[in-house]
């Protein structure tokens, strides 16, 4: 069993990777880079018109100054949100009318995480110990590059403190700020306030929402400042950080998939790639995304991302899954690459009635836990309420309240559908149904 060791904290800055490329060849094989088939007749315009080639001389960025910290969260700009827009979802039957976004919760005052960072010290060649475990970032969660110490509070609590599972956030870091605060996991300057709990991201931080790097920093913050206080935050590798990960490594180099040629940089502008996530990308970030894991098992709950059984593929131990997963990843193949995000992408094993309790159990008698709980498939998918078989689309998602429990009771599916006017979950295991 894999003990974690001083890389889980921090991670070593290196520069910039050179400016991507832009690909106009779109691939031609939907369902295996694709989320939706359908999707991508009309995205695939949106990709070839969005191309801008590099030019000479290009340099991302560099991250804008701390500024004071941001008042409370203003609404959205309709002009400006992905989820107004239909071709930024996901759909299996074609592309959904526009929804309207979520609200936030009635009477809560919303907060977003500060931008005033404590004071960064230099700390080439220093070795962290469990008291000053440091912070990565700089922006309004801390940027890459930056290594700076958070304070440790002792905990007076025996055991572990309770367990928190966050679905899928896809930069949409304003609502994520929020639940985080309602649930009490953060204070109004969003900095960790829940000693000893643990909590668990399911994976899919970017593409859809405006700022899935800021959700990536703000994680990456978090996981230290929980350490410092006795607990942690964690999270697992979805699917999209496999596509941003191939993205950035692999361009427009070529996949040979079983019907074409497919590219990585087509396969994540066609999937929500974000132009301002790409820029703002940093090596940093991209080695965070590479170590995480992709299945844990935390109180008989096995935490997944994907509602697939393709995690048998890689082991018969959870350990095994996550170690061959890493070692497949770091081999930096387009190829391998491609299939393992390939795989990640599939889904609904769970849904059919007479089949889905089956893979569950197959899943669950290999790795253990009593149910699954996973993100990546929106529940109004799940439930039939965004598009029929027949194509019928005119019926629109239901409110989302929580998490949906199905297939005889033994999966939780935590994607509450934040892209498409849902929720963003953020919940307590066990649950008490």
């Amino acid at each position: 069993m894999r003990t974690e060791t001083l890389r889980d904290f921090r991670v070593p800055v290196t520069e910039p990777a050179a400016p991507y490329a832009v690909s106009t060849g779109l691939p031609d094989e939907a369902p295996v880079y694709g989320e939706y088939p359908a999707y991508y007749e009309d995205a695939a315009q949106d990709a070839a018109q969005a191309v801008v080639p590099p030019q000479p001389g290009y340099a991302p960025q560099p991250p804008a100054p701390p500024v004071p910290p941001v008042p409370p969260v203003p609404q959205h700009d309709p002009r400006q949100d992905p989820r107004q827009d239909p071709r930024h979802e996901e759909h299996p039957h074609g592309r959904p009318q526009g929804h309207p976004q979520p609200h936030a919760q009635a009477d809560a005052e919303p907060v977003r995480a500060t931008t005033q960072g404590p004071e960064e010290d230099d700390l080439e060649g220093y070795t962290p110990t469990y008291r000053d475990l440091p912070v990565i970032g700089r922006s309004p969660l801390g940027g890459p590059g930056d290594t700076v110490q958070v304070q440790y509070v002792p905990q007076d609590t025996a055991g572990p403190g309770p367990l928190y599972v966050v679905g899928d956030v896809h930069g949409y870091l304003d609502e994520l700020v929020t639940e985080l605060h309602a649930q009490g996991l953060i204070d109004t300057e969003g900095r960790w306030s829940a000693g000893n709990a643990r909590l668990w991201f399911l994976g899919d931080f970017t593409d859809r929402g405006p700022d899935g790097i800021g959700v990536i920093d703000l994680v990456m913050r978090l996981s230290a400042e929980a350490a410092a206080a006795g607990g942690y935050c964690k999270a697992l590798m979805g699917n999209h950080e496999l596509l941003l990960i191939g993205a950035k490594r692999f361009g427009d180099t070529p996949v040979v998939s079983g019907a074409g040629t497919a590219t990585f940089q087509a396969a994540w502008l066609l999937n929500g790639g974000q132009r301002t996530d790409m820029e703002r990308l940093q090596d940093v970030h991209i080695q965070w995304m590479s170590r995480l894991d992709a299945a844990v098992l935390e109180e008989d709950h096995l935490l997944l991302h994907s509602d697939t059984t393709a995690y048998l593929d890689y082991g018969d131990s959870i350990e095994d899954v996550n170690d061959t997963i890493h070692e497949l990843l770091n081999r930096g193949d387009v190829d391998i690459t491609w299939d393992l995000f390939r795989k990640f992408t599939k889904r609904f094993a769970f849904r059919d009635e007479e089949t889905g309790p089956q893979a569950v159990r197959e899943l669950l008698d290999t790795y253990g836990g009593s149910r699954v709980v996973h993100g990546h498939s929106p529940i109004p998918y799940l439930l039939g309420e965004v598009g029929t078989e027949d194509g019928d689309e005119s019926r629109g998602p239901e409110a989302v309240d929580g998490p949906h429990v199905y297939a005889d009771g033994l999966a939780i599916a935590m994607d509450g559908g934040v892209t498409m006017a849902g929720k963003l979950l953020v919940v307590r295991l066990p649950l008490s149904d």
